[in-house]
C-alpha cells in the first residue's frame, strides 16, 4: 500500500522512525519491498537524481509498482531525494512520487527560503509532502562532494522562521552526521543539544537524520579481504546514537551507504571465492537474500517492526 509520509510521521513521532533507502536496482527493490512486507514495518523507497541518471525514472518507477504488486502488504512511500528543482518539479508532474526533496541548503538563508517555497508551492497544490534541508553536512551524496570545511551545523534558532516562511513539510538538519562511509572522522558524533533545541522550537515537526548508515566495521574488514581498500577510517552512526535521535523528533533516517557496502562485500566475496563463474543471478540472489536481512535489523532497531498494523491511513 503506498502511503502519504503524512500518515506515517504523525504515527512514528517520538517512538519510532521510518527507514528511507536509496534505491538503484531490481535487487535493492526486491529486497526492500520483501523485507517490509515480512517485518510489517513502513518504509520509504527513495530515488535520488544520481539513480534517475542512471536506471531511468520510468524504468524505477515501474519496478517500485511491480515490487507493490509482488509484496501487497507492504506499506511505503515513493520519495524524491536531494534534489533542485528540475527534478522536484519533473517528479510533481508525473504524479509517482509521495515526497520530495528540495536541498537548497548550499545557498544563503533566504535563496534557501525562495528556493523552498517555490517547490512547496507547486508540491502542495497535489498534496504532495516536501522535505527541504537547513545546514550542511560533509562527505559525499552521489556526485555532490563537500569539503569539511564548508560543511556546518544547523542553527536552531532560524528553524521555526525557515519553516514558517517555507510551508515545507519536514526538515533536514545538519546535526554531526555526514554522506558516505568516513561520517565521523572527527569524532564528534551526533550533536544532541542541537536536535534537543531545534524540537523545542519545532514541537511535533517531523525531523529527517541524512547520512544515517552504520557502516558495519565487520562488512568493511570482509570487503577489504575480499581485494577491497577501503579505509580503516570509515565508520557511521551507532545503533545506539540512532534509537537516541528518535526520542527527538527524528522520523526519517536515511540509508545509502550500508546497502552499497553491501553490495560490494557480497560480490567481492563471490568472485574471489568463485572465480570461474560469470552468472550474474547467482551474486544477486545472495545479495537479495542479505539485503532482507539487513533490513529486518534496521526495522528491529529503529522499533519499526509491527508498525504498519496500526497506522491510520
Amino acid at each position: 500500500m503506498q502511503v502519504s509520509p503524512k500518515s506515517l510521521f504523525e504515527d512514528c513521532y517520538g517512538k519510532y522512525a521510518i527507514p528511507a533507502v536509496n534505491v538503484f536496482t531490481m535487487e535493492q527493490v526486491l529486497g526492500l519491498f520483501s523485507s517490509g512486507e515480512k517485518a510489517k514495518a513502513p518504509f520509504i523507497v527513495q530515488i535520488t537524481p544520481a539513480a534517475r541518471n542512471y536506471a531511468n525514472p520510468e524504468m524505477l518507477i515501474a519496478m517500485i509498482n511491480a515490487a507493490a504488486k509482488i509484496f501487497p502488504k507492504a506499506m511505503y512511500t515513493v520519495h524524491m531525494d536531494h534534489g533542485i528543482e528540475e527534478h522536484a518539479f519533473d517528479a510533481i508532474r508525473s504524479n509517482d512520487y509521495n515526497s520530495v526533496m528540495i536541498d537548497a541548503s548550499h545557498d544563503s538563508f533566504n535563496d534557501n527560503v525562495k528556493r523552498t517555497k517555490a517547490v512547496v508551492v507547486e508540491a502542495h497544490k497535489k498534496n504532495i509532502f516536501v522535505e527541504a534541508e537547513l545546514g550542511v553536512l560533509s562527505g559525499v551524496e552521489d556526485d555532490l562532494s563537500i569539503d569539511e570545511k564548508h560543511a556546518r551545523y544547523t542553527q536552531p534558532s532560524e528553524v521555526q522562521e525557515f519553516v514558517e516562511l517555507t510551508g515545507c513539510d519536514s526538515l533536514a538538519v545538519a546535526v554531526g552526521t555526514s554522506h558516505g562511509a568516513y561520517k565521523f572522522s572527527g569524532g564528534d558524533g551526533i550533536q544532541f543539544k542541537i536536535l534537543e533545541e531545534i524540537q523545542r522550537r519545532l514541537p511535533q515537526f517531523p525531523i529527517v537524520l541524512h547520512g544515517g548508515s552504520a557502516v558495519n566495521k565487520e562488512e568493511i574488514e570482509r570487503i577489504n579481504k575480499a581485494g577491497g581498500q577501503l579505509m580503516e577510517g570509515a565508520s557511521g552512526v551507532s545503533p545506539e546514537e540512532i534509537v537516541q535521535s528518535i526520542a527527538y523528533g527524528v522520523c526519517k533516517i536515511n540509508i545509502a551507504t550500508d546497502t552499497r557496502l553491501l553490495w560490494t562485500r557480497v560480490h567481492r566475496e563471490f568472485f574471489r571465492d568463485t572465480p570461474e563463474l560469470f552468472d550474474p543471478v547467482i551474486p544477486g540472489k545472495t545479495y537479495m537474500r542479505e539485503y532482507e536481512k539487513f533490513m529486518l535489523e534496521k526495522f528491529d532497531l529503529l522499533g519499526a517492526t509491527g508498525k504498519a498494523n496500526d497506522i491510520n491511513i
